[in-house]
């Protein structure tokens, strides 16, 4: 595939970045179940600014170079289809679900009332680092394989 310059290395980035994104969710639950909101805070807010550069960097790749397509056939094949699919249709969420959280947990900073940020977190957390840890899985497997 002929990419255009200055646009090869995007995807490589792009999967830094997710995988960046990963580490600092996981930091971020580690420091909130220790009871270190502060640090947690910085980290999950950290963690959505990678993200969204993800975001934008993704969106512009893919702009000029369209879809980019698994080569390999088989058993490869539809296990790289299953991995995309559930990674693409949770990713849609992701957006939504991170400001919602987020929003709400600014709001509990002024009430003390954490319960419905911690509510939508349970979902926000597991969801967004499955895209993140999967964003990298789709890079290594077009990319590597």
């Amino acid at each position: 595939m002929d990419v255009p310059l200055g646009m090869k290395d995007l995807p490589a980035l792009n999967a830094v970045l997710n995988g960046t994104a990963a580490v600092l969710l996981l930091r971020g639950y580690v420091l909130i179940r220790a009871g270190r909101r502060n640090e947690h805070k910085r980290f999950m807010i950290a963690a959505f600014c990678v993200s969204a550069l993800f975001l934008i960097s993704y969106l512009a790749y893919h702009a000029r170079v369209g879809a980019v397509y698994f080569q390999k056939t088989g058993f490869l094949r539809a296990v790289y289809l299953t991995i995309l699919f559930t990674h693409t249709v949770l990713a849609a969420a992701v957006p939504v679900l991170a400001i919602v959280t987020l929003r709400r947990a600014r709001k509990a900073e002024k009430t003390g009332k954490f319960y419905a940020h911690q509510r939508i977190a349970r979902w926000t957390l597991p969801i967004w680092l499955y895209v993140s840890v999967t964003g990298v899985v789709v890079y290594l497997m077009l990319y590597w394989l």
